[in-house]
This record gives structure tokens, sequence and C-alpha cells, in this order.
């Protein structure tokens, strides 16, 4: 049996995650507070007792994401689950930054502050209002592109998120996000919704953001990641710094390939993923990929537990 950890993007976010995890593993309380201090401020404040609409912007989210999938993966070592039994590790966007600082090719620290940045540049990329994104349900990737394609129309709309077989999303100009909608309904999906999201993310209008980033990646140090990463816009498996550099910048305007990446990992041997963090979408969407695969989450004191047990 091969195994993989996973790590969840933005939309798990909720009031009180990571917090029993902290009451039980003084490893994961560290993790929190390691990350308020490389912010500058009690991020853990908000995630246990803030507002949730304060927890959902996306400064916050980001950084709040990734320090309860550490917490937890820390909550994991303490109870003697190591690396040395995973061949892959991966995770949904920003995920894939906490899958990084996982693997140890990027301190916590540093990954906290490129988050909360990441945070800032994207919601700051393009105005309120001018952006949008889609879940178009029931079309393959490649119908999506052509609904994209001809909703465009002198616009910027892309297939950002592949998460699954019949679940993907289109992101850019709000109008032309709108049009796909339409589109995509006129040609057999089943559903086809636009999303609560505030800014059109993985889409060129995220350029200005992909710039920042570049810059701000080229000041931290990356070393090589314990497991290979199954990077978002390649899906299969990369070691080296400087490409992992090149492709967390390509990752801010590309496409999420996560439905590829896991099929990728299938072809490898991978038969077991663990989602470790907030929320349990990434599971349903390995179901849905590939029925082969088992699953496993691991977000509260009693999922670390029961995987110590069951190794």
């Amino acid at each position: 049996m091969s195994r993989a950890f996973v790590f969840p993007g933005q939309g798990a976010q909720t009031i009180g995650m990571g917090h029993a995890l902290a009451e039980v593993y003084p490893a994961a309380r560290a993790v929190f507070e390691e990350v308020d201090d490389a912010l500058g401020e009690s991020l853990s404040s908000l995630i246990w007792k803030g507002e949730q609409e304060t927890l959902t912007l996306t400064q916050n989210a980001q950084p709040a994401l990734m320090a309860t999938s550490l917490a937890a993966f820390r909550a994991l070592q303490s109870e003697g689950v190591t690396l040395d039994e995973v061949s892959f590790a991966a995770g949904h966007s920003l995920g894939e930054y906490s899958a990084l600082a996982a693997t140890g090719a990027i301190s916590l620290a540093d990954t906290a502050r490129l988050l909360r940045l990441r945070g800032e540049v994207m919601q700051k990329a393009v105005p309120v209002g001018v952006g949008g994104m889609a879940a178009l349900l029931g079309l393959g990737f490649e119908d999506v592109k052509a609904v994209a394609d001809e909703a465009a129309q002198g616009q910027i709309c892309q297939a950002a998120n592949d998460n699954d077989p019949g679940q993907v999303v289109v992101s850019g100009h709000k109008e032309a996000v709108e049009r796909a909608v339409d589109i995509a309904k006129a040609n057999g999906a089943r559903r086809a919704v636009l999303l609560p999201v505030s800014a059109p993310f993985h889409c060129a209008l995220m350029e200005p953001a992909a710039q920042a980033m570049e810059a701000a990646l080229k000041e931290v140090t990356i070393l090589p990641p314990a497991v290979p990463l199954v990077a978002n816009v390649l899906a299969e498996g990369v070691n080296d710094p400087d490409a992992i550099r090149t492709l967390l910048v390509r990752q801010i305007t590309g496409s999420v390939r996560w439905r590829e990446s896991i099929m990728w990992m299938g072809t490898q041997g991978v038969t077991d993923i663990w989602e470790i963090g907030a929320g349990k979408a990434l599971s349903g969407m390995i179901r849905r990929i590939n029925k082969e695969i088992t699953t496993r989450n691991i977000g509260v004191p009693d999922d670390v537990a029961a995987a110590a047990q069951n190794l």
C-alpha cells in the first residue's frame, strides 16, 4: 500500500477548527503560537472565537487553514506517524503551501507570511464586482474549456479548478462567467451556479498577484520536500526547489489540476490518501475520481488517534 497526504484549500474554514487539537496536543498548539508570532497578531483567536465572515476573508482564511492542517500534521507526528510511509504530498490551491510546510520545504513562519501576502494580493488584484467564479457540474474538463472559450467574448474566462469528473470551476470577468453558466446549461450541465467568492482565482486576472508572489518567493528559502509534491499546475511529482518556486507562481493564474493529480498518484501506486486539516471536501473529490483509493480525514483528536492505531 502506498499513501499520500493531501491538504485542503479555501472554503473549508470554520470557527473553532483546530482548537481541540491544540487542547490535546502541545505540538499542535505550538503551530498556532508560531503562526501568531510570524504574523504579529493572534490569528488563533480569530480562528477559535472570531466571526466566520472575518475568518473567510482571503488574507485570513489562507494562513488559518494552513495552521489547522499543520496542527493536525504535528499531532499525527506526536502519535508516531511519520513521512517515512508517505509517497507524495499535495494540496488544493493554498493547500499546496501546507503540503510544502509539512514536508519541510518551507518553514512554518515563512509559509504563514507567504499565505497572508498571497491572500492580500489575490484580493487586491481585481476590484470587487469585476470578477467571478462558477461551478459547472456534469461536464468534463475539456467540455468546460470549450464553454469558457465561447463565453469569453474578448474577456477572461478560464477553467480554473478541475476538481473531479463532474465538477469544474470557471473563473474570470463576471459577465463572461455569467455567460458560461448559461452556455453550460444549454450544453447539458446538470447544474451551473455562481460561487460566493471575493475574487476570480486561478485565472489570468490574477497576474498582478502572481507578480507579487514571484517577488516574495525569491526571498524565501525552499528546500527539497521530504516527499515529492504533486503540483497543482503540473499534476505530477516534483522535488526541485527552483521548480517548486516557479510552479507556485504559475499556480496563481493557472488551473488547479486536482482530478489529474489524483489520477497520476493512482498510476504511481497510491492506494490510500489522508486529508489533513479542516473539512472533507477533498476526500469526496478523491472518491469520485478513483474509487479504488481509500480516504481518511484527520481534523480532530479522535481522527489522529484512530489513524495512529490503524497504521
